[in-house]
């Protein structure tokens, strides 16, 4: 199965991979399809962004196979774990990074099997909203 077309601004390209930068190696191995995904990317800078890209902090709905629909933040590690928030270094985060409103994307699962993730709306985004340098 191809992959979507992601596009990723800059400026989170370069803060996410500051980020598995800093983890132990066992763990940044766990994080080897993030990896792919920021090597095929088309990097914009945050001013050139759609507004209809998932970038970090973004507060996008998806839904998966099962039609299930959930409204998350993309968030850095840091801030994850509050509610409504999911790390960029979570399968789900790592897998709605890059994406457009009706693209859907096969994402690796713990355990082994996959899951359709597919971009329904974004509610806001910081590149749309102006703030280029959150």
């Amino acid at each position: 199965m191809s992959l979507p077309p992601i596009i990723l601004s800059r400026l989170d390209l370069e803060r996410i991979e500051a980020c598995l930068d800093q983890l132990p190696a066992a763990e940044a191995q766990q994080h080897a399809a993030l990896r792919a995904e920021l090597d095929r990317a088309d990097v914009r800078e945050p001013q050139e962004m759609p507004p209809d890209v998932v970038t970090m902090h973004s507060r996008v709905c998806f839904e998966d196979a099962q039609g299930d629909r959930q409204v998350v933040e993309l968030v850095y590690p840091s801030a994850a774990g509050a509610p409504g928030t999911v790390s960029i270094l979570a399968p789900v985060g790592s897998a709605l990074l890059g994406l457009r409103i009706g693209q859907s994307i096969d994402w690796p699962m713990p355990g082994g099997h996959r899951r359709r993730l597919q971009v329904v709306a974004i509610e806001w985004q910081p590149e749309a909203a102006g703030a280029w340098h959150r």
